[in-house]
């Protein structure tokens, strides 16, 4: 799998929500101002990459994601995990806790749901 631009993403997002969309909803739906033609081009790249696919109907185009933003997720956060911790999760937990990213309610509900998933 391909890793996305950021702006690949932005609209891999905006097609997440949507479920399946075409180009002019998907740029109703992005938060910052964006030209058809440009979306367009995006999500044609997005189809070259295996992440979307689509419906023809007439001369229009209705794209869905073939990707789940799950298998996304999942898979860039583990190569983040790689390449920023060292595949070392207390580093990383400890990263979002020095720079004030979580709090320890936050810690105790994960501890929660890591003692409740034995």
């Amino acid at each position: 799998m391909e890793q996305l631009t950021n702006k690949e993403e932005e609209v891999m997002q905006a097609l997440w929500k949507l479920e399946k969309a075409f180009v002019k909803e998907i740029v109703a739906s992005l938060p910052s101002d964006n030209h058809y033609n440009t979306v367009s081009t995006i999500v044609r790249n997005l189809e070259e990459k295996k992440y979307v696919s689509h419906i023809v109907y007439g001369k229009t185009h209705q794209y869905f994601p073939l990707v789940s933003k799950q298998e996304y997720t999942k898979r860039f956060m583990n190569l983040a995990m790689k390449r920023y911790f060292d595949n070392n999760y207390k580093s990383m937990v400890s990263f979002f806790a020095k720079e004030e990213k979580i709090s320890a309610k936050e810690l105790r509900e994960i501890l929660d749901i890591i003692e409740n998933k034995k």
